[in-house]
């Protein structure tokens, strides 16, 4: 079945006027492109990340638009639509709303995204392929699968790259492992791959919790290997409790944000072992000392630091 897309650029001003008039024409199913939707959340001091990434506004771009898309046989869809915007053009607020028309089949909806996604290297021992692709041959990397679709965390942002770059310098034969925030689990199913034993990845979202351990498997790592738990180890003692193990863990890491780190820097100690090492990444240039000191008044060393336009990452063993 193919589908008619229909973009109708608008203002910010505009977006609530034009989405009610197309609701109220039974055209659902709205898709809103607002890039001041964007800008108002960088503004929030109280919002919970310290970034977002490019990657974000290079998907928003810098025009508002509402998109329907509409069955290409029903004609009557369309002349709604048509009617729905003529009844706002009275107005000065709502922009040009210009449309723009093009052609969707179901299949690409569902597939055509997958060409974008491609195996793809990462430092100097590692490459990430998602399931649909052939592994690449001959590269003397280590192939970690990975499926976007469904993942916390591909590889491809500044942050886990680092991550992964330090990750491979500092994790040994043996080596057991907690990941805290783990996303789609990619830095410590790495861990695995490049030799670590076991390895405990935990995140407060029950879906990252799932899909690291759908990944871990994908992989060919075995269950008592490699547990996925959901929790949040800055509020539940409990957690961090059932989490621990005897000796503590030989490396630690986490790729989430300046705030989340520092509040997890007691727990970073209680879960290390002597003399094991801590990875850290997803701090902000500007927030980057901050960190750094409040591990070091933890008893951390810094051993070694990444950084990438305004990403860093750092490595740090226990005193």
């Amino acid at each position: 079945m193919e589908w008619t897309e229909v973009k109708i650029y608008t203002e910010h001003t505009g977006v609530e006027a034009l989405s009610d008039a197309l609701i109220a024409a039974e055209i659902d199913g709205l898709m809103i492109n607002d890039p001041e939707d964007i800008r108002e959340f960088e503004r929030n001091k109280n919002a919970s990340w310290d970034y977002i990434g490019e990657e974000v506004w290079e998907l928003c771009g810098k025009d508002t638009f509402v998109t329907v898309y509409l069955d290409k046989d029903d004609p009557t869809a369309l002349e709604a639509v048509r009617g729905a915007v003529d009844s706002l053009k009275w107005r000065d607020d709502v922009g040009s709303l210009e449309m723009k028309f093009g052609t969707v089949a179901d299949e690409d909806w569902a597939n055509s995204w997958k060409r974008f996604w491609k195996p793809m290297e990462v430092g100097e021992k590692l490459v990430i392929t998602p399931s649909w692709e052939e592994i690449p041959e001959n590269t003397g990397r280590v192939n970690l699968t990975l499926d976007p679709e469904n993942s916390f965390g591909t590889g491809r942002h500044h942050t886990t790259r680092l991550c992964l770059e330090l990750l491979e310098k500092y994790v040994k034969s043996g080596d057991t492992v907690c990941d805290l925030g783990a996303g789609s689990g990619i830095i410590s199913i790495a861990a695995m791959l490049l030799g670590a034993n076991t390895a405990v990845a935990v995140d407060i979202s029950a879906d990252a919790a799932k899909t690291s351990h759908e990944n871990a498997r994908k992989n060919g790592i075995p269950d008592e290997k490699y547990i996925a738990i959901c929790g949040d180890v800055t509020t539940d003692r409990g957690l961090v409790e059932r989490i621990s193990r005897e000796g503590g863990y030989t490396l630690v890491t986490a790729n989430i944000v300046a705030d989340v780190l520092i509040a997890m820097a007691d727990v970073f100690r209680e879960l290390i072992a002597p003399g094991g090492t801590l990875i850290l990444s997803g701090i902000i240039d500007n927030r980057k000392d901050e960190v750094f000191e409040v591990m070091k008044s933890r008893g951390f060393e810094l051993i070694e630091e990444r950084g990438c336009e305004m990403w860093n990452a750092a490595g740090f063993r226990t005193i």
